[in-house]
């Protein structure tokens, strides 16, 4: 055995070996060298698909949109033709506004007797069936009696059957008469009177109504004809 080895080990074995050894030993070191550069080989991992960047796009902002604005015809203008007016005469005579008339009650009190043309109506003091032309308003003997509206004193007189009497005139032809009053009047014929003077007072000279109580007997006439004392005193 050991010499064997000695020949093999001696001559062209020798160098065979030698050669051998040198073979391994230079895949050995290429291995070990290649082997620590080279990482190990993974698996690739599955990857989501690579996005491209998103770019901004310039988006160019959008104009308003111009409100259609309608426009009418113009009205058509009618012409007012305002035909020539002849030439007048003017009046230049100033006007005198004049004032109204006043007309108050010569009395307040209770009516005892109504006017009345249309029908026949009872006296007590003549015990028949008459007209009355006025009104008969109660009152106390002394009442003061004024002037129904402004006016004149036509006359004053001491009637046979109506006592002392005034009788005023006014304009529109109205004539108020005042009857039954006592003897002396505060007025004579002639005077002016304003609405609301006093012409006189109460009595009880009236023969054709003495048995009646003291009284105004009050009447009214327009042209001449009898009117209502209470629609005049109400105009």
């Amino acid at each position: 055995m050991e010499n064997k080895l000695k020949s093999v080990l001696s001559g062209a074995g020798f160098y065979l070996l030698l050669a051998v050894c040198l073979i391994v030993a230079a895949v050995s070191g290429w291995f070990l060298l290649f082997a620590k550069d080279e990482p190990p080989v993974e698996e690739p991992t599955p990857q989501a698909p690579a996005s491209a960047p998103v770019q901004d796009v310039y988006v160019p902002p959008e104009e308003p949109e111009e409100e259609e604005v309608e426009t009418s015809a113009p009205a058509p203008v009618e012409v007012e033709i305002v035909p020539t007016m002849p030439e007048v005469e003017v009046d230049s005579t100033p006007v005198m506004a004049e004032p109204p008339r006043l007309v108050v009650e010569p009395l307040k009190g209770e009516v005892l007797m109504a006017f009345s043309v249309d029908q026949l109506v009872y006296s007590p003091t003549l015990a028949d069936w008459r007209t009355h032309d006025g009104v008969d308003i109660a009152a106390t003997p002394g009442t003061t009696v004024l002037a129904a509206t402004s006016g004149a004193v036509a006359s004053v007189e001491d009637h046979p059957l109506m006592g002392t009497t005034v009788t005023i005139e006014h304009d529109g032809g109205y004539t108020t008469t005042y009857s039954n009053l006592q003897a002396k009047p505060t007025v004579e014929a002639g005077d002016p009177v304003t609405a609301g003077q006093i012409i006189g007072a109460v009595g009880t000279t009236a023969a054709a109504e003495a048995a009646q109580s003291p009284h105004l007997h009050f009447s009214v006439t327009q042209n001449g004809e009898a009117v209502d004392p209470t629609s005049f005193l109400n105009s």
